[in-house]
């Protein structure tokens, strides 16, 4: 199953999917559509797995970036091997035909696109990349590749809520330390010195101030939804092992 942002479908030669968890071929607690490679799942359903993700998307290849919740975003020329895949968090290109990923289960994916068929990208922005730069290093390498950004469209996909998303004291401090106004993502929890944070909310404050020309949020949450998502944060809950990730992809078509 994917989901589909109307932003993006209306960009002229742009493909892009939100994919969900259904319609592959894991089975337990990582049935069905488990792109993580970074998983313990069983290596062949998940090389098939994202296999169907790039001939949904009709790609002539499928590169993803090894994710360690950086500010590194990285222009892709040519499809690489996943063993040689980049430390980063966003990947670009202007490259039709070549479809760029990024794999979440609770943090942000967010999906560029230049109205004017110039690049794409693709990141993955949890709180650490949010606060760090992610977001700000994906606009500025489409804008190394060519892009306005006045002409970029950003859609934020499926992440974890408000709603489900309890920090601590520190997490609040340290981003009320950067930037006072950043309490305005926080409400307070059920507990004692905890607090509800806004991720999504706060994706959206870092896109806005870069002035793009559009910026969307399909505001679905992962943690809610455990029939269509992969979740981090509900694994811990439940005390399961492990968990697999949903896969956010865009491309130019060629």
């Amino acid at each position: 199953m994917i989901i589909t942002a109307r932003e993006l479908d209306a960009i002229a030669g742009v493909r892009h999917g939100f994919f969900t968890r259904r319609g592959g071929h894991s089975t337990g607690i990582y049935a069905s559509l488990n792109t993580g490679l970074g998983s313990k799942d069983h290596r062949p359903d998940v090389d098939r797995n994202r296999i169907e993700v790039k001939a949904q998307l009709d790609a002539k290849a499928l590169v993803t970036p090894y994710q360690i919740h950086s500010a590194v975003a990285v222009h892709v020329q040519e499809p690489w091997d996943w063993k040689d895949a980049p430390k980063a968090d966003a990947v670009v290109t202007d490259r039709p035909g070549l479809a760029v990923a990024v794999n979440t289960a609770d943090c942000t994916p967010v999906l560029f696109a230049d109205v004017q068929g110039k690049c794409v990208g693709a990141a993955h922005s949890g709180w650490k990349g949010a606060i760090g730069g992610i977001l700000e290093a994906t606009v500025e390498a489409m804008e190394r590749l060519g892009a306005g950004r006045s002409s970029i469209h950003a859609v934020i996909g499926p992440t974890i809520s408000q709603s489900n998303y309890e920090v601590g004291p520190e997490f609040h401090d340290r981003f009320c330390e950067a930037e006072p106004a950043n309490a305005r993502f926080f409400v307070p929890s059920g507990r004692e010195g905890h607090f509800m944070f806004d991720l999504p909310g706060y994706v959206t404050h870092r896109l806005t101030a870069m002035k793009l020309a559009g910026v969307a949020d399909l505001a679905t949450c992962t943690y809610a939804h455990d029939d269509r998502f992969f979740s981090y944060r509900r694994m811990t809950h439940r005390g399961e092992p492990d968990y697999g990730r949903q896969m956010s992809a865009v491309m130019l078509g060629g």
